[in-house]
């Protein structure tokens, strides 16, 4: 396996290469983008505790109910 990183500017989806080495005209691969730390995803030991919650809000009797055929079909996509 190799890899190639290169420095880039991301302009509405358009990648803009920041130095000498060019960007191929066609490729499939991944890419990576790395976020500042105050943007990261919470880890175990920063995640919100269980109840944060409790008594502000109430779950109706019917949640757990079959949606009506028309919700259904919409999401289905008919």
């Amino acid at each position: 396996m190799s890899f190639l990183t290169v420095e880039v500017e991301i302009d509405c989806g358009h990648i803009i290469p920041r130095g000498a080495e060019p960007l191929p005209q066609k490729a499939v691969g991944l890419l990576t983008i790395l976020t500042p730390a105050h943007l990261e995803v919470p880890t175990k030991a920063h995640q919100r505790p269980i109840g944060l919650a409790k008594g502000q809000f109430s779950v109706p009797d019917d949640f757990n109910t079959a949606l009506p055929e028309d919700v259904l079909r919409s999401f289905e996509g008919q």
